[in-house]
Order: structure tokens, then sequence, then C-alpha cells
């Protein structure tokens, strides 16, 4: 068994091969030779007034690999003195983490290695924002608003590259600093144009596509500044507001994302960035985290993004690869793809990857596989 750290993932891990595999997971929903399970979060109170614990899994099995992806973290929902209002996650202290990822051998049940999520992740996420932009674009799409300049930022903007000709990227978080490392950086590594601007609405004037990529609590952009032609994508489940949810003409979602079950006082959606999540602690330990998305447009009640029971209305990425005249028709549609849905199914296709290629190359730390076995049947 393997025990494969995050510098080893960057060493053997890619973009394109990320996105390609993805692809060819997603594309095996229909016919059974690929499955996930969407995303559940469980929260207890922590020792901080304004936090909560959360434990959050998701899994997926495909091409003889089963993945559990697991996180543990303390969450909060600070606003600064901007009143920017996000949630804030860490491990222990600030600035530690702690996600894993179990892969498992679906021939015979063995357990393969654990996995640091941090860059698997971010190149997950970036991969399936990717496939987005290949199906729903506009082929000659070249230039990207980003919002947000963090790792996911990051992954975002070199997955495009991978399926578009893009030669330009704006760029605007608000803090100053981070735009203007953003846009060094990626120039340096993407060899193209990118410039830091000083509002979300230059980022967002002229472009083809339209990539928000932040942790907030609230919409980052406004419906008026998208544009016929445009295409969008995002990262936080918050991000979009329904005034620009009424300007899409397509709407395609990556999966489904909740579990299609009643909400109860203890299981509920959308509190915090949480699609699904079991509560424990007392009624006002609870309302420390923030309720259900006051936008319509990302709420349980609204068929436009819902993916629980009656609101799975639109289609996903495996019917628009079958179908793809559910896409994009004419040129000047406003696209819409909601990149959540196959959390379980990314780990299991790129996790995959990765252990393929660490053992190939003989990379990893070996641990016993029996350290993980026993002779109790349970």
């Amino acid at each position: 068994m393997l025990i494969i750290n995050n510098e080893t993932v960057g060493k053997v891990l890619n973009m394109k091969d990320c996105i390609s595999v993805q692809e060819d997971a997603f594309k095996k929903l229909s016919s059974g030779e690929s499955m996930h399970r969407p995303r559940v979060d469980m929260y207890m109170p922590c020792n901080r007034e304004d936090g909560y614990f959360r434990w959050g899994t998701m899994e997926g099995a495909n091409d003889g690999f089963f993945a559990i992806r697991m996180k543990s973290d303390i969450v909060h929902w600070p606003k600064d003195q901007s009143k920017n209002w996000t949630e804030e996650k860490y491990c222990r202290e600030p600035g530690t983490y702690c996600g894993l990822i179990l892969l498992v051998s679906t021939d015979n049940a063995e357990p393969l290695a654990f996995i640091n999520d941090g860059i698997l992740q971010h190149y997950r996420v970036g991969g399936g924002a990717a496939l987005g932009v290949k199906y729903l674009s506009r082929p000659e799409s070249q230039v990207v608003g980003m919002l947000g300049s963090g790792g996911m930022a990051r992954t975002f903007l070199n997955a495009f590259t991978c399926v578009r000709d893009i030669s330009k990227c704006k760029v605007y978080s608000p803090t100053e600093e981070h735009r203007v490392a953003f846009a060094n950086d990626m120039e340096k590594t993407l060899g193209i144009e990118v410039l830091p601007v000083d509002s979300p609405e230059e980022a967002l004037r002229d472009v083809d596509i339209v990539s928000s990529c932040t942790d907030s609590m609230e919409p980052v952009y406004k419906a008026e500044w998208l544009k016929p032609g445009m295409h969008v994508t995002n990262l936080g489940r918050r991000e979009v507001s329904d005034e620009a949810a009424k300007k899409f003409d397509v709407v395609i979602r990556q999966g489904t994302a909740g579990l299609q079950m009643k909400q109860t006082k203890r299981f509920q959606a959308e509190r915090g960035l949480s699609p699904a999540a079991f509560i424990g602690g007392t009624n006002s330990q609870m309302r420390r985290i923030p309720g259900k998305n006051p936008n319509p447009g990302f709420g349980g009640d609204d068929p436009e993004f819902s993916d629980r029971g009656r609101g799975a209305s639109k289609p996903d990425f495996q019917a628009l690869a079958q179908n793809p005249r559910l896409g994009r028709t004419n040129p000047n549609q406003i696209t819409f793809y909601r990149n959540v849905g196959n959390q379980g199914l990314q780990f299991s296709s790129v996790g995959g990857l990765v252990y393929k290629a660490c053992k190939k190359l003989g990379l990893g730390k070996q641990i016993p596989t029996e350290w993980l076995l026993q002779d109790i049947r349970d």
C-alpha cells in the first residue's frame, strides 16, 4: 500500500490527463461502468463560539478503483473590514488542513493508497470546470474573466488553456497583493497575458468566459455584467445571484450534488457551503451555521439549480455528452456549467490516475497492506 503526499502528486499529475480521465468517467455513468455518491457533511459543535467542526465525505468508483475523500475541518464564517463574507476553515490551527483520499481496488477490495487531497483537489475541480468550457463555450473563446486569485483560480485557468486557445485573463480579488501575485505567476506559468484589475465589473468586461473561484457566502457579480455569448462557471454555491441565474439560456449541471432526502432539523441542505449536512448541537449552537442561501438561484426550492427531489430538472454532463444539442445552439446564448455533483467520481478517476503513475515510477511511501487488514470478520 502507498502513502502519496502532495509533492508526489505534483510530480505525476498534469491537467490534460486530469480532464481526460474525468470526462471518460462521467460518460460511463449512464452505463453503470462508473458510480458516485454525492458529498455529505456532518457538523458538531467545536470549542470556538463562531464556528463548527465539519466532517465531509464523498465516494466514487470507476475502472477498478473506489475512492472515498474525507475532510476534517473547523469552519467559521467571518466578515472582513470591507464586509466581504466568506467561509474559512482549518484543521488544528489556521494554515493547516486535513484532507485524505482512501483508494481501494474494486477487483479484490484491497486498500491501495492514502493520498493527500490538496493538489489533487485543486486539479479535479479545475478539470471539471474545463469540461463545461469545452462543451459549452464558443469555440473561439480566448479571454477569461477571473474572480478570485487562490489555488483554485490557478487550476481553473490552467485547465481552460487545455481546452480553448486562451490568450488573456483579467483577474480581480479584494486584496491587491493577491491579484498581482496571481497575474505575475500565471503569466510565467501559462505564457498568456494576465491583467490584475481593480473591480469585479472590470474583470468581467469584454470576456468570453466568466469564472468565479471564491469562498464567498454572497454573490460576487451582478446580472447586468453578463453579456450574450458568455460562458459562466463557478466554484462556490453562493457566488451566483438569482438575478444572474435568470440570464442563463443554457444550464448544465456536472451531476447530482445533493442527497434526495426529506429535510429535517438534523438533516438540511444548503447550510454554510454544504450541499447536504447532518447537524448536531443545541438549537443555539446550530444558529452559528449560516442558513440556506437567501438567493433562490441556488436554493433548494428553485428548479434552476436544485438537485434534490423535484428540482433535478436540468441536464447533466453525461446527457450533454450524448446529445450536444442540450448545450449551446447559437453564439449569443449565455451558458452556465454548475461545476459540482460528481465529486466522488472525480476522486476515483484522478486518484486512480495518480496511483498508476506512482506505481509505474516507483514513487510514494510503501507501508504493509496488512496494517489495514484483520482476521476478524466485521
